[in-house]
């Protein structure tokens, strides 16, 4: 049975909401998390979330999430500390509880996007001074940065919003020592990032990085990094090609998904959107395993059917805190 059959059959067999009874939750896009106290039980769901609201619940892609967040969080200890303690269940995460800098770290590559926060929607508007950083005049969509740009935002649960460093200083939601201190790091986590992705066929383009203080003081990776959620993929084979036939890249994430309903509806405006088509559902579950895939190098594990996500979920967790 090949990816899209096992897919197809799994379509109901998503985890769109969670009920633990231990902890105090909050419900965020894609995570539930649980505050236990000392530490975080963090629930990667199959909610697929753009536009600031779910579109759609998609099979496997919690897992993928999570175990590539695990993969990355693993490959970038040696550049900066991270919150996991452990990973009890393919979408669970247990994690040091820290104070969390009330910034997303956003770094980007290329002159893209289609959001209303997106450098290209700014761009095309004739905005040439994005979150501090001056942007010339001339430039093509998807057309690669000199340099990756770090252009940092206000972390929102209903709407994130753009921000300069200089105005993050001012409003004293991070000092200038932490601020450059985790946008240096958000620019090496980006350069490695990229030097992975390449090895594998694959061009990391933007992404957005989360950080945290512990109790000690200690400044943490934290949330998750490198995944198909938070950041941007293409194909690096086709690239070059495509954009010299005037093409749009061909992407690994959940753009075209964007697209689709940028083209079928107003995602920001309409009280309520279409369905998902489900061949787009299935497409976008077997793209988000084809990223774990080619990220790690290791085969992605179909978990047993014959248990519901939920049940199975449940049961990891229960064993992990007894």
């Amino acid at each position: 049975m090949n990816y899209s059959d096992i897919i197809k059959k799994n379509l109901n067999n998503c985890q769109t909401k969670t009920g633990l009874l231990q902890g105090t939750k909050k419900v965020g896009k894609v995570r539930d998390v649980y505050d236990m106290g000392d530490k975080l039980i963090m629930i990667a769901t199959d909610r697929q979330s753009a536009f600031d609201r779910i579109l759609a619940a998609v099979p496997f892609k919690g897992q993928v999430l999570n175990q590539v967040s695990q993969f990355w969080f693993e490959q970038t200890a040696h550049i900066i500390p991270n919150h996991t303690i452990a990973f009890p269940d393919p979408n669970v995460m247990v994690a040091k509880k820290c104070t969390v800098f009330p910034i997303e770290f956003v770094v980007r590559g290329y002159l893209t996007g289609v959001t209303s926060t997106a450098v290209w929607t700014a761009y095309d508007k004739g905005i040439r001074e994005f979150c501090g950083n001056h942007l010339p005049d001339g430039m093509k969509k998807n057309q690669p940065f000199e340099k990756p740009l770090v252009t940092p935002s206000t972390k929102s649960d209903a709407h994130d919003e753009n921000i300069t460093p200089a105005k993050i200083v001012a409003r004293g939601l991070m000092t200038e020592e932490d601020w450059d201190y985790c946008s240096n790091k958000a620019m090496e986590l980006f350069a490695y990032g990229q030097q992975v992705a390449k090895e594998h066929g694959l061009i990391l383009v933007d992404t957005k990085y989360e950080l945290g203080k512990d109790t000690s003081g200690t400044i943490l990776l934290i949330d998750e990094i490198h995944t198909p959620d938070s950041s941007r993929y293409w194909i690096a084979g086709t690239f070059e090609q495509r954009i010299a036939q005037g093409k749009e890249p061909e992407n690994i994430d959940k753009e075209f998904l964007r697209l689709w309903f940028k083209e079928h509806s107003d995602p920001y405006k309409d009280k309520e959107l279409p369905p998902a088509p489900e061949e787009l559902v299935v497409e976008l579950s077997r793209r988000y395993i084809q990223l774990y895939e080619m990220i790690t190098g290791k085969k992605f594990e179909f978990p047993s059917s014959d248990e519901h996500i939920d049940q199975r979920i449940l049961r990891n967790i229960t064993s992990y805190l007894s």
